[in-house]
């Protein structure tokens, strides 16, 4: 018998209030699954996204009650069937499922292993839980935009999620790196390796930008507007916010793509190895006990976050 766990448990779409900390049966690692006992899950904007009215779980015909969390880190406890590269006792990390429902906010998640990568020993689950989301999107968008090395890659939000990742993964690419953020933040993107920090409060960026080779953009409206300009001709802009409008980009001579992210263990043990030699690091702000998971999801959700914010059970 499989027992029970302690999850947070989504029986509505609504309000953080509706995680509800429940005793539930605990999962069983099914063909080509691993249990993983969860030590940290990572929150990202599409946690709360989902969580406030279904987002893409819905446009999925899943409905509640679910267990929502995507990033997770922890340590194998059963192998399916039909599982090769994993042995109980590994530690492991990945963006398990997405989009459908992984259920990392548990104590133990069933998870597909083609989705996850060793855990680097020189990281913590709750630095491992902060990586999965936010440095596939970024190594996915490189990938699409060929990013290469002495090339001019703009990453607005820097200092965030996907912002703190993509610099870092941009310049282990050999690239130079714009990046924008608020006042408190620029030191911290001078630590992370930016080359020409912006403090878009006092600066613009169109006034201090031209010919950049690939804009990460990931705020849409007037920034995604005025982002196209600072693109040299043949340049190209990926959006990870939504589509992009293609008579824009032909307007000014460039190409615009639209990705989602999508698991990949193969990338993620790439990134691992970065990690690993020291190249990437998590940028974690803030832990949450599952018991304190409304109040993780209100920070997330002020959109002035630092790096990333990880629950623990």
């Amino acid at each position: 018998m499989p027992g029970t766990m302690r999850a947070l448990v989504t029986h509505r779409w609504g309000d953080p209030e509706e995680l509800h900390l429940e005793e539930v049966p605990r999962p069983e690692a099914g063909e080509g699954e691993l249990l993983v006992r969860v030590g940290a899950a990572g929150i990202n904007p599409v946690d709360w996204k989902t969580r406030r009215n279904g987002g893409l779980m819905k446009s999925r015909g899943i409905e509640p009650p679910v267990i929502l969390g995507w990033d997770v880190s922890g340590v194998v406890e059963a192998v399916g069937p039909g599982v090769d590269g994993f042995a109980v006792g590994d530690e492991v990390f990945g963006l398990a499922g997405f989009p459908k429902a992984a259920g990392a906010y548990a104590e133990y998640a069933a998870v597909p292993a083609a989705d996850m990568a060793h855990k680097p020993d020189n990281i913590s689950h709750v630095d491992a839980a902060s990586l999965p989301l936010v440095a596939l999107t970024a190594y996915q968008a490189f990938e699409r935009a060929e990013l290469g090395a002495g090339q001019l890659v703009l990453i607005h939000a820097a200092a965030g999620g996907v912002g703190s990742a993509a610099v870092q993964l941009a310049k282990a690419r050999g690239a130079r790196v714009a990046g924008t953020a608020g006042p408190a933040n620029q030191d911290f993107l001078r630590e992370l390796g930016v080359d020409i920090p912006i403090d878009y409060t006092t600066t613009d960026f169109v006034e201090v930008l031209s010919d950049v080779d690939v804009v990460l953009e990931s705020q849409g409206g007037d920034v995604r507007q005025r982002s196209w300009g600072v693109l040299r001709k043949g340049g190209i802009m990926v959006s990870i916010l939504g589509p992009l409008p293609q008579e824009d980009a032909e307007a000014h001579g460039v190409r615009g793509v639209h990705m989602l992210v999508r698991p990949d263990g193969q990338q993620m043990q790439a990134i691992a190895d970065l990690v690993a030699q020291g190249t990437v690091r998590a940028c974690v702000q803030e832990t949450f006990p599952f018991a304190r998971a409304a109040d993780a999801h209100r920070a997330a959700e002020s959109g002035h976050t630092r790096g990333k914010l990880v629950l623990v059970p």
